[in-house]
């Protein structure tokens, strides 16, 4: 095993893990394989974030199986493995075929203003689309509104009044900043220190022993989750909690809009249940899940769940024995933003990672004698969705281990914004090196050599009336751990408690099993 492990890519995840109290000691078990400046093209050290937050949130499991059977185990992260799997939503297959469908919206993106600036919007839910579509006075009826006529209405605005006139009925529409516009606004400067995880004991309960371990298999065998959450952070962190042996029940809304080309690949080894909140049959049955839950995880809108009795209080009321509530917000819970809506590219656009990227490419650009236009530049992946879902799980299997030392129930708090400052953190790679041919590119194809190999086969579970017995590709969890491998993949008919890949978010009735 070849290690590639700089005194900063260390000091960077020494800093995270001993600030929640965990044993210096204990990090001798991370261990990272590659040279993470060169397995993505990004003039931001995206591999390291990727291999840091997956590393941790893997050694976090480890640490709670310490805790709970002390059996102490390595876990090695391979830095090209970690980056691909930040755009793991790309390279999965259903019956060896590519799903049909865009990810993205077909109006979705930037657009220059008036200004002279730009703005992103995101539309890629129905009611987001129908939102930005009224402010820009355009009809989507008979035909479905074209980019063209998108780029001409919001040519007509002047970049920072769109924003603000988009606040005000909660659409995702959000001006382009340098990372020094974005350091000098009042949000930016309300998320100047927070942590990229916040962690606080919200309530008092007894030890625990998170149920029985003389079978423990897994880090998280017997602990049960609730997933309240959609695209991506939310849903991902769920994900990664199930291959390490919880048993977690995402449950969605029969009411709300889904996106079934990323639902897919983000609920593997889940139960998916729906329930309607606001219906007093399903909110009972969903108060008899709460009951028995370790841990609430929400990444709805700020409110949301609150305003319908199930925010942070709430939900502690609900359960004496102790548990954990874990909530994901795009701009954190300072400050102006803290209650506007947000999805990773829109922040990579507000905070000055679309301008910064683009800047550096420029630079990289002219080196090679080529002459090309200033435009924003997105990450290759969304890398602060990705990494904020792992620092959610390390929060939540940290809270947990809480549980266990000193007692009481915990708050999870990870904003995607403070997340990015915490990419920001980790420094620049020269534009040159950064784009240059030493770089791994990503694969074009899902069928790519590269991606088989660190690919894994699901099944369809069959749910509560039967499944069509597809097949599911998917890449496989990039945290190799020495003793506890994580749960993926199919198990040939000799499932340890009927998990697998659900294939639909209705898969499940709503009970624990």
């Amino acid at each position: 095993m070849i290690l590639y492990t700089s005194a900063t890519d260390v000091a960077a995840a020494l800093k995270i893990w001993t600030s929640y109290g965990l044993p210096e000691k204990f990090l001798r078990h991370l261990k990272f394989t590659g040279n993470p400046d060169t397995v993505v093209p990004s003039s931001f050290r995206l591999g390291l974030a990727a291999q840091i937050s997956t590393g941790l949130a893997g050694l976090s499991a480890a640490y709670l199986h310490y805790l709970r059977t002390g059996v102490e185990q390595d876990v090695v992260i391979d830095a090209r493995h970690a980056a691909l799997s930040f755009h793991s939503e790309a390279w999965y297959t259903i019956n060896d075929k590519i799903p049909s469908g865009d990810t993205w919206d077909s109006i979705a993106g930037l657009y220059r203003t008036k200004d002279d600036s730009w703005v992103r919007i995101h539309t890629n839910f129905p009611h987001h689309r129908t939102g930005v579509l009224r402010i820009l006075g355009i009809s989507d009826v008979p035909a479905p509104a074209l980019r063209t006529e998108v780029a001409k209405a919001i040519k007509e605005w002047d970049s920072k009044a769109l924003e603000d006139e988009s606040a005000k009925s909660g659409m995702c529409v959000f001006k382009l900043r340098t990372r020094e516009e974005w350091e000098s606004t009042p949000q930016g400067k309300a998320l100047h220190n927070t942590p990229v995880v916040e962690i606080k004991k919200v309530g008092e309960a007894e030890r625990t022993k998170l149920r029985d371990t003389v079978n423990q298999a897994r880090p998280l065998t017997g602990v049960k989750i609730l997933d309240l959450s959609r695209v991506l952070a939310g849903p991902i962190a769920g994900r990664t909690l199930a291959a390490h042996g919880a048993q977690v029940l995402l449950v969605t809304s029969p009411n709300l809009p889904a996106l079934p080309g990323i639902d897919v690949e983000t609920s593997l080894g889940k139960h998916t249940t729906q329930l309607d909140l606001d219906s007093a049959k399903d909110r009972e049955k969903f108060d008899g899940l709460v009951q028995h839950a370790d841990v609430f995880l929400q990444a709805y809108r700020p409110g949301g769940l609150a305003s319908r009795g199930f925010g942070v209080e709430d939900i502690i009321k609900r359960r004496k024995n102790g548990m954990v509530y874990a909530s994901l917000r795009a701009w954190g819970w300072e400050g102006p933003w803290a209650d506007r809506r947000g999805f990773d590219s829109l922040v990579q656009t507000a905070t000055g990672f679309n301008a910064d990227e683009a800047d550096a490419f420029m630079s990289f650009q002219t080196s090679q004698g080529k002459s090309v236009d200033w435009a924003p530049k997105p990450f290759p992946m969304q890398a602060i969705d990705h990494a904020s879902a792992y620092f959610l799980a390390f929060g939540i299997n940290v809270a947990l281990g809480k549980m266990i030392t000193d007692g009481g129930s915990h708050e999870v708090r990870v904003s995607l914004a403070g997340v990015g400052n915490w990419i920001r953190s980790l420094g620049r790679i020269d534009a040159t090196l950064a784009f240059g041919s030493e770089v791994k590119q990503f694969p074009k194809t899902r069928a790519d050599e590269e991606i088989v190999s660190l690919s894994t086969t699901w099944l369809e579970r069959r749910g509560k009336d039967g499944g069509e017995g597809r097949k599911m590709t998917a890449l496989r969890h990039a945290a190799v751990f020495a003793t506890t491998p994580v749960r993926e993949g199919s198990l040939n008919g000799s499932d340890e408690d009927d998990w697998g890949a659900p294939m639909r978010l209705d898969a499940d009735e709503p009970v624990w099993v």
